[in-house]
């Protein structure tokens, strides 16, 4: 691993980042999470500060970024946008400018893309993307995590997203997966078709790792997959459109029978949660023995703070 070339770097899309540099904080992830499990306590944080900027709700995001700056010695700082002026009454560059004079690194989880690169591009200082509508690349390395520890060496294995091709998380794992040569298939209705001009765009790049990336309407494409993944049918924002959602999504629920289709007893389930059981997967699947979705939400918190660390710690 060379860390040195990571410092002072944000993370907004991993579009940004070459392969090896994804690698470097996978590896580190595991480096960081087997600290944890052997009891270690590090200060590598200690004197630094981080601004917690939340427009949507969080359980993941949230806890991982505070209790990992937190466990070493750093302080970091919730503000909600009832808190503070983000882009209301004060423009978003101006609080940019501000809050990089007053912290270490920043964190924004909300809705525009175009938010977070504000304030990457204003702040001097490290800004991670807890989640925006378009990308949620903290999400994916944890996913990339959690199939490693399961089955290894990622390159070459299927991982195939099931239900809403358009969102955050499936955009993130189209780039990480051409990154890191992962063959990655989202299988959706057309109505919810990805988003063709990031496949165009990650086109060379999966050329060049060997990754093959497609999307599907048809469900038997499940065949051969080492890990389904899904997500809620409508997404926090999308609320008024749950009903036709539902409707349109049903045939792809994740449930026992699709998980069986991939002909891999060894197969896994992966979830970014929260889940609504019962819709886009049944309850016997993500709390039966093929889920890795506890595994996976706890490596957020382990590649959240490689990825702080790796950028920010010394």
């Amino acid at each position: 691993m060379v860390l040195e070339k990571l410092k002072g770097r944000s993370l907004l899309t991993w579009l940004d980042f070459e392969a090896d540099e994804i690698r470097d904080f996978l590896e580190f992830s595991k480096t960081v999470k087997a600290e944890a499990k052997r009891g270690e306590v590090r200060r590598r944080f200690e004197g630094k500060t981080i601004a917690l900027l939340f427009e949507k709700l969080s359980t993941r995001t949230r806890c991982s970024f505070e209790t990992a700056f937190g466990e070493e010695g750093g302080h970091p700082v919730f503000l909600s946008k009832d808190d503070i002026h983000l882009g209301v009454k004060e423009s978003l560059e101006d609080t940019a400018r501000v809050l990089g004079r007053m912290f270490s690194a920043i964190e924004f989880r909300g809705y525009k893309q175009s938010t977070v690169e504000t304030l990457a591009k204003y702040s001097g200082v490290p800004v991670y993307n807890g989640l925006t509508d378009d990308f949620h690349p903290t999400q994916v390395l944890a996913d990339i995590m959690t199939l490693e520890e399961r089955f290894g060496p990622s390159k070459g294995r299927k991982l195939c997203f099931v239900g809403d091709g358009r969102n955050n998380v499936a955009n993130s794992l189209v780039v990480i997966c051409s990154k890191l040569g992962v063959n990655f298939t989202i299988i959706t209705p057309s109505e919810l078709s990805p988003n063709w001009d990031l496949i165009q765009k990650c086109a060379p790049i999966s050329a060049a790792s060997g990754a093959n990336i497609h999307y599907t309407e048809n469900i038997d494409e499940v065949e051969g997959a080492d890990a389904l993944y899904t997500d809620v049918w409508a997404s926090m924002g999308e609320e008024a459109m749950k009903e036709e959602r539902v409707k349109l999504l049903r045939p792809y629920q994740v449930n026992q029978a699709l998980m069986n289709k991939t002909g891999k007893k060894e197969a896994i389930f992966l979830h970014c949660l929260p889940a609504v059981k019962g819709e886009e997967v049944t309850l016997d699947v993500i709390d039966g023995p093929q889920s890795a979705v506890w595994d996976e939400s706890e490596n957020r918190k382990h590649t959240i703070k490689a990825i702080m660390l790796a950028t920010l710690g010394d």
